[in-house]
């Protein structure tokens, strides 16, 4: 941690002590490496990246492909959405009965149906990080390229957001842990080799941990800059002797910002316009108690636990609402976990699909809905581009109890929007019963390509491709993107 102090009352515990008055580090990656790894200059200067931002809701636990995307008409029973179809603005293409807003919105989305992760665990490791080599997900990979804090507003550039961002005092049961909050700080928030410079900050709920952020000692005392680089010069000194001075005009710089401009702001939803909150709110859809400890919905025939509904919440509009006050802020990249898709229907730990669609899936819907009107509204459409996945799709037969489904790596649901790119389609198809790609398969990998192409400029990278990390470079320049959206 990094903690810079008010020296003239350290002698003074009656006054303030050691106050801190700037705390960088400790928060979930926002460590000195990350200081020090500042955003590359020149790449910003050439336009290298593009400024765009990405908002990647990533559905944890395997969304039904039959039930959100890519239903079946003309099948067996068993086979078709337990939700019904919904004719969708574009000609031949249905989504599930329960995303009929979403079906209104077609004409602004991309959905990808020979889209497969081909891993049919809990492992979310593979559409993350894209099957990087690093180790790294998408996002920090992004973080590692543009750099991982903004510039001028100091905000992280790798942010993820569950439930507790938007709700500090919610207090939530304990999930199997494929679905707790250290499963997601060790995958969702991963930087593989990278280094925790580039790791992903989770806003946990803590009170104190956008404290940290905060100037916690009169602001005019500071307004001098050259003051507060004083109190910089023992940790140069020490960079100097390590041998790691590199980047430290911009440790000073991004402390200097962090200091004056409150990053806090950006996560704080009580600066919306009240009218803007009421059209994201999904909190009026369903009782998210119910679901929980001792809610009538709890319990599976009267006595097992359904244990991964603890994480289920109401909330997914205002993640969504903060997603986009995240990316107006500088955040380059934004996760939004919503967690359980898992509609196994069996007893053991979940639902079936008819309850978790008509929960969880209706709420995505009202919740994107809302974040697709609201960036249109304000002209970052083409700024923001959003991704929509799981690790895994479901078993498109119904076997189990509510039409419930099990694991399914062959094919994964996947929908864009914005950022850009050609919207208004259906790319590829999957085979008659939605088991698997029945035309040219996608994978991570061109996941990956896809979101590097949309926030890096290929082109201008090929000619000076000194601009970024050689590590992006190549991955930039040698990925496969999907090539309908481009």
């Amino acid at each position: 941690m990094l903690t810079i102090t008010d020296s003239r009352f350290s002698n003074s515990p009656s006054l303030l002590g050691r106050r801190d008055f700037l705390r960088i580090g400790s928060l979930g990656g926002l460590t000195m490496p990350g200081l020090r790894a500042a955003q590359s200059q020149a790449a910003m200067d050439s336009n290298v990246f593009r400024n765009k931002s990405i908002v990647f809701l990533f559905l944890q636990g395997g969304p039904p492909q039959i039930e959100t995307f890519d239903p079946k008409i003309d099948v067996a029973s068993d086979n078709r959405s337990c939700t019904g179809e919904i004719r969708t603005k574009l000609p031949g293409v249905w989504f599930g009965g329960t995303l009929p807003k979403l079906a209104q919105r077609a004409d602004r989305l991309a959905v990808v149906r020979s889209f497969a992760t081909n891993d049919g665990s809990h492992n979310p490791v593979p559409v993350l990080t894209g099957r990087h080599p690093s180790g790294a997900t998408m996002a920090a990979l992004c973080a590692r390229a543009a750099g991982p804090f903004h510039q001028q507003t100091g905000l992280p550039m790798n942010t993820v957001i569950i439930p507790e961002a938007v709700q500090p005092d919610l207090k939530l049961g304990k999930p199997t842990p494929t679905f707790s909050i250290p499963r997601i700080e060790s995958t969702v928030a991963a930087a593989g080799n990278l280094g925790n410079a580039y790791r992903g900050f989770i806003r946990n709920g803590k009170p104190e941990q956008l404290g940290n952020f905060d100037l916690n000692l009169p602001r005019e005392r500071f307004v001098d800059r050259y003051q507060m680089l004083g109190e910089l010069d023992g940790l140069k000194r020490h960079l100097d002797q390590t041998g790691e001075v590199n980047g430290m005009s911009q440790v000073e710089r991004q402390a200097y910002d962090l200091l004056l401009r409150g990053v806090a702001d950006a996560f704080d939803l009580s600066k919306e316009d009240p009218k803007t909150i009421a059209k994201y709110d999904t909190s009026h859809l369903f009782n998210m108690s119910d679901y929980h400890e001792g809610g009538k919905y709890f319990l599976f025939n009267g006595k097992k636990k359904l244990v991964d509904q603890e994480r289920w919440t109401n909330l997914l509009g205002k993640e969504m609402l903060l997603a986009r006050r995240l990316c107006e802020a500088g955040c380059g990249f934004v996760t939004v976990v919503d967690s359980s898709w898992d509609f196994h229907g069996n007893g053991a730990n979940n639902p079936g699909t008819l309850v978790g669609m008509n929960t969880l899936g209706a709420q995505m819907d009202h919740a994107v809905s809302a974040f697709l009107d609201d960036i249109e509204q304000r002209g970052l459409s083409d700024q923001i581009l959003l991704v929509i996945t799981g690790e895994m799709g479901r078993s498109p037969i119904k076997r189990n109890r509510d039409a419930g489904t099990d694991h399914h790596g062959d094919l994964t649901p996947l929908l864009l929007a914005g950022g850009g790119l050609n919207m208004g389609q259906a790319i590829g198809k999957s085979d008659r019963t939605g088991s698997r790609p029945a035309s040219e398969p996608y994978g991570p990998e061109n996941l990956l390509a896809t979101v590097m192409h949309t926030m890096f400029d290929a082109d201008k990278l090929r000619v000076s491709p000194e601009l970024l990390p050689p590590e992006i470079t190549r991955l930039i320049l040698d990925g496969q993107p999907i090539k309908e959206l481009f």
